[in-house]
């Protein structure tokens, strides 16, 4: 008799034990996470995501460690993240033109944008500049040269933003240039700063701090709008010249396998949105010339549809992406 009560009472402390104790050891984050930025330091996407990390802690009560894995046009640093346990424990840093074009592109031919949960919190415009001693004193002389094909472009890599605004370019111009990849937005960047090319149309984010330091020109802004940087001036809208240009620009924050689990996404979110939202990110975008957003779950998934069925094609079209679009089911818009 004795021995059924301590059994019974044995079962009870196990199930109290087990009822107090189950939902702590499942609670969402019990490590650090580790934040793959694909590109090389000093870029867009590195900036955003290491901002973003800041303020993430605090509310995740964990270390977000970024490491930089340039290469493949963000592709290594991507596949990385995919390998890696779908957990909530490893996340990505890039930008949404990136990651609508890594599959057409063949980089991540397995990988489709529709595999990510996206969390967008900064929208920044491609900028046409040159180096600060170039011969191109306004957009129209620029134009004009591009009009005769002699103009070298740098981007942060094939398919990246940079080069996807160079291809609007030269499809809303009429004009032919040669492309010049680099290992990321800050290389290329620098590239231009030294003359070693005569353009590049990175992101206005990635080209700030070169505008005020007088090292780099602006002739015009990819929107429909001017731009405005503190300490540098006013740039003027791209449709002042080509008045169809369509407003190009990226959109950068984290990306995920969409697979994690919903305790940790959950989590993610709410620990995004207030990073995005915060006075932080604000301030962070406006000195960059930049906008901030909060975009995730399916508002962000649209974005990232809709971008893909744009870019995809248009880069089909220009003969850079070789199979069509809809084979990897991306219509045409």
């Amino acid at each position: 008799m004795k021995t059924t009560k301590y059994i019974l009472l044995a079962l009870m402390v196990i199930c109290i034990l087990g009822i107090t104790f189950v939902p702590v050891l499942a609670a969402w984050p019990t490590q650090n996470i580790n934040l793959i930025v694909p590109w090389s330091p000093g870029g867009a996407s590195d900036l955003t995501a290491r901002t973003l990390a800041v303020q993430m802690e605090k509310a995740l009560g964990r270390r977000i460690t970024v490491t930089n894995t340039p290469g493949g046009s963000g592709a290594i640093g991507t596949q990385a993240m995919f390998d890696a346990p779908h957990d909530g424990y490893t996340w990505s840093g890039n930008a949404d033109g990136s990651i609508i074009t890594y599959q057409c592109l063949e980089y991540l031919p397995d990988i489709s944008h529709r595999d990510y949960a996206s969390f967008l919190a900064v929208f920044t415009p491609n900028v046409i500049c040159v180096p600060a001693n170039s011969p191109y004193q306004d957009f129209p002389a620029f134009l004009e040269a591009a009009k005769k094909g002699n103009l070298t472009i740098a981007s942060a890599g094939v398919g990246s933003s940079g080069h996807q605004a160079a291809e609007i370019f030269a499809a809303y111009g009429g004009v032919e240039y040669r492309h010049v990849p680099y290992q990321g937005g800050a290389p290329a960047v620098t590239a231009t700063v030294r003359g070693e090319v005569d353009s590049v149309m990175q992101l206005s984010m990635e080209v700030t701090e070169m505008l005020r330091a007088k090292q780099l020109r602006a002739l015009a802004v990819m929107d429909s709008e001017p731009l405005t940087i503190d300490g540098y001036g006013t740039i003027s809208p791209i449709t002042e010249w080509i008045p169809d240009f369509p407003v190009v620009g990226g959109r950068f924050g984290l990306f995920l396998p969409k697979d994690i689990p919903a305790e940790a996404n959950s989590k993610i979110t709410e620990a995004f949105i207030a990073a995005s939202q915060s006075e932080t990110m604000a301030k962070f975008a406006e000195e960059r010339g930049s906008k901030a957003i909060s975009l995730y779950g399916d508002e962000a998934a649209q974005v990232l549809e809709e971008g893909a069925r744009l870019v995809n094609w248009m880069l089909y079209r220009a003969g850079v992406v070789k199979i069509a679009p809809s084979e990897f089911g991306i219509p045409e818009p």
